[in-house]
């Protein structure tokens, strides 16, 4: 499948950006790109990325889509924020260890989410399992 992005410019001069479909390795690079020009392009707005739509996320496509969030928020100061967020791409946010996985969990209440700290008990081990 496809991915489709729409991008919204409310009357403030945020930036909503729905996104729909899968997001895999091959729809990763042409996002980054685009996201990075609208970040340049303005540098004061508010853009929402909105993934309340994305059916499917590959792990290629979730890494470098992790890297591109951290890049604007970090190297670009851009304010990027993540809306709609399902739960199961809240946990391959948090097992890549993005700091917006948190702020997404914290405004949909996942406050009994196990998936805490998921990077370090299986991300950081020789096995992911135990026999």
């Amino acid at each position: 499948m496809s991915m489709k992005a729409n991008v919204l410019r409310d009357a403030s001069g945020n930036i909503i950006v729905h996104m729909q479909g899968d997001l895999n390795y091959d729809h990763s690079l042409p996002l980054r790109n685009e996201l990075q020009t609208i970040a340049n392009d303005n540098p004061n707005a508010k853009i929402t990325i909105d993934l309340g739509a994305i059916d499917f996320v590959g792990s290629s496509g979730i890494c470098h889509f992790v890297e591109t969030v951290k890049f604007l928020k970090e190297n670009r100061k851009a304010n990027v924020n993540l809306s709609n967020v399902k739960p199961e791409f809240l946990k391959i946010f948090r097992l890549y260890s993005i700091n917006e996985a948190d702020y997404v969990a914290e405004l949909m209440n996942f406050d009994n989410d196990d998936t805490e700290n998921l990077n370090t008990r299986f991300g950081n081990r020789n096995q992911t399992f135990e026999n």
